[in-house]
């Protein structure tokens, strides 16, 4: 787990090896991670290229992500920077489960996926958008795999109800759409 510390402490964080980013949350969440696993983040990594020293002070605001959130991002980020996961094929044949490690499993299912119940999906799609927004590809493409995943072999009142989805075309609109894309069935 990254090392969370207290705002403004920053006496035994080594600025040399490491960076701390701040989450949004209206008291934000202080992280210290090392600089090599946040370059994972193509959004931060470029961000410390543009630095003029390596070993100065660096302390990286993170306006779109929640402290709760940026705590798995950065678990993820500091397990793989110097462990690459091998890639996802796409689209994804069969389950996730399938093609990614033991470690990455129990990250999806017990930390991402509330104890493994495919309703308790919130963090799993807030880690989503936090890893898009920082632009870390590997987690980016682990998450959204784990919702194709999600999403194969279900019927569209089934995903309508895993995601809370209210069904808003009358019967006569939704007939035409299962008509006009009846190929889909078949393939």
């Amino acid at each position: 787990m990254p090392t969370k510390i207290e705002p403004g402490n920053y006496k035994e964080v080594d600025f040399s090896k490491c960076v701390v980013l701040q989450s949004n949350d209206q008291k934000p969440t202080e992280f210290v991670v090392e600089r090599e696993a946040a370059k994972m983040s193509g959004l931060i990594k470029d961000m410390l290229e543009d630095q003029d020293e390596e070993d100065q002070q660096t302390i990286i605001p993170i306006p779109n992500v929640n402290g709760r959130t940026l705590e798995y991002v950065l678990e993820y980020c500091e397990h793989h920077w110097n462990n690459r996961p091998d890639p996802i094929d796409k689209p994804l044949r069969g389950r996730i489960d399938d093609v990614i490690s033991p470690w990455d499993r129990k990250f999806i299912w017990t930390d991402l996926i509330k104890g493994g119940d495919e309703k308790q999906h919130e963090l799993l799609i807030e880690v989503i958008m936090a890893a898009n927004f920082l632009n870390i590809k590997d987690l980016l493409d682990l998450t959204c795999a784990t919702v194709a995943s999600l999403l194969k072999g279900k019927t569209t009142e089934q995903i309508r109800a895993l995601f809370n989805i209210d069904n808003d075309f009358t019967p006569e609109e939704e007939e035409k759409i299962k008509e006009e894309n009846r190929w889909c069935d078949e393939a």
